[in-house]
């Protein structure tokens, strides 16, 4: 434990320098969660005191340096917690777990924190990560990458992870055949599927990026959740490496490498049954079984792959469908806030400004995290312009992004705005979609709104808040602030 965890140094202390304060921070929390879960736990139950193996604290770290270095601080704690009471203690303690408890607790803070999770930012600034530009055909430095002088999480530096696993490696610390099996099978599915053919450039980026290096060397490598064998360690990281490679493809997050160790910690002991060796001199005297056939595994694989076939055919039969039915909605939606067009053409000096966002906060010191998504012209029957809608989306809300349309006219004034993405508290934040709350903005024409929170106002330029909401609220009149300076310097 001790041997892994100075092999993170090198990335732990370059996530430390070029994150600042708050990546210490994350990391102090995560690791202090884990210990002090074990602690409670065996003195609970009245075990001996286990902490001590040094565990946990790997534990903590590397699920520290798998997080954004923007998280709020009760991500690492929960984290911590699950890590520790639901994946390890909760199974028996270390070596019976049958998952690695930091990537699981990862797995569950995805799924359950997914905006606070994948909000990234260097120096205070959100900005996408090397993954999610190259997804979206960008393209990256990779020397940045290499270094982990780029967005991304705590422990992005490639070239530390690479100096912490050679130490692993001459050490015997780890085998060299779970993370060559895994890169190799990885880096083979990119080329083949990844649209850009054996460019080594895509191809290293990909592979310094994401989770691989941390994943294949660090996670995958865990002896208590790997297979026994050699043979074992060769076909299990080429499922690590095939899994990861068919959700970055064809998955809609890039960083997805946690997912795919899980669910191969999940086959290990059927993994483990098929290289067993055959004893020397063994005779069939019916006390040696050479094989047994994992039916329940096999059940288990054969009902999963149908479900996710059945799933897939459902999702390829509705897209088109669905897809279809998310551009009418948007159409209504430029509709309800620019009634007098008769159709939404773009504009190339507009469009022009737009892509000179590059995708970054408008003015993140002015209107938190908002985000220009794109612009419309509507066109009157006479072709003449009845005014603008501006997509806008704010990731301030409360439980993650709000995306709503803002129709302006030619004048400045605000014709209303209209939701295409509201997911917030049912009840609290979700009022926002009321009209008593949007209607504020309709027929306003001013250069910016204010939140009131304590409501009754009767300005033009006041917008009281939803009660008990003023997150959502306040997320809200930022975007249409948003959609209004944009207007002022790039329209009007």
């Amino acid at each position: 434990m001790r041997d892994v965890i100075l092999a993170l140094m090198p990335a732990t202390l370059f996530g430390v320098y070029h994150f600042g304060l708050n990546a210490l921070l994350i990391i102090l929390v995560s690791v202090a969660s884990s210990v002090a879960t074990e602690f409670i736990f065996d003195l609970i139950a009245k075990k001996p005191q286990t902490w001590k193996d040094g565990s946990a604290v790997l534990t903590g770290l590397l699920l520290a340096l798998s997080l954004s270095p923007t998280v709020p601080l009760y991500i690492p704690l929960l984290g911590g917690i699950f890590a520790i009471l639901f994946v390890k203690c909760l199974f028996g303690g270390l070596g019976k777990n049958f998952m690695n408890p930091a990537v699981t607790a990862r797995c569950f803070l995805l799924i359950s924190f997914g905006s606070a999770m994948t909000n990234y930012a260097v120096d205070g600034m959100s900005s996408a990560t090397p993954l999610a530009v190259l997804q979206s055909g960008g393209t990256v430095r990779f020397s940045e990458v290499l270094i982990g002088n780029s967005t991304g999480v705590i422990g992005c530096s490639a070239l530390g992870l690479l100096l912490g696993a050679i130490f692993l490696l001459a050490t015997r610390g780890i085998t060299w055949e779970i993370p060559v099996s895994c890169i190799v099978v990885f880096t083979a599915f990119m080329a083949i599927f990844g649209g850009q053919g054996f460019d080594p450039m895509f191809l290293l980026t990909h592979i310094c990026g994401g989770g691989v290096l941390m994943g294949a060397f660090f996670m995958a490598t865990d002896p208590v959740t790997s297979p026994v064998t050699s043979k074992g360690h060769l076909i299990y990281g080429a499922a690590i490496g095939l899994l990861a490679g068919l959700f970055r493809v064809y998955g809609t997050a890039p960083d997805s490498f946690s997912y795919a160790i899980v669910i191969s910690n999940m086959i290990v002991p059927f993994i483990d049954k098929l290289p067993v060796p055959k004893p020397l001199g063994y005779k069939s005297t019916g006390e040696y079984k050479e094989f047994e056939f994992p039916k329940a595994a096999v059940n288990l694989c054969v009902i999963t792959l149908v479900a996710g076939f059945a799933l897939s055919g459902v999702f390829m039969m509705t897209k088109d469908k669905i897809e279809e039915q998310q551009l009418a909605a948007q159409a209504e939606s430029y509709r309800a806030v620019c009634p007098d067009a008769e159709s939404f053409v773009s504009d190339e000096t507009i469009d022009a400004a737009v892509e000179a966002l590059a995708g970054a906060p408008y003015d993140t010191a002015k209107y938190g995290k908002t985000y220009i998504n794109g612009v419309f012209v509507g066109q009157a029957a006479d072709g003449s312009a009845a005014g603008y809608v501006i997509s806008v989306t704010s990731a301030d809300g409360f439980d993650g992004n709000i995306t709503l349309s803002v129709g302006i006219a030619g004048d400045g004034t605000v014709n209303g705005i209209s939701f295409t993405e509201l997911n917030e508290t049912a009840g609290m934040g979700m009022l926002c979609g009321e009209e008593a709350f949007y209607g504020q903005f309709a027929n306003v024409q001013v250069d910016q709104f204010k939140l009131n929170k304590a409501g009754g106002s009767t300005a033009d330029d006041e917008i009281d808040s939803v009660s008990g909401a003023s997150i959502s609220s306040g997320a809200v009149v930022n975007a249409v602030n948003t959609a209004l300076a944009f207007f002022a310097s790039a329209i009007q």
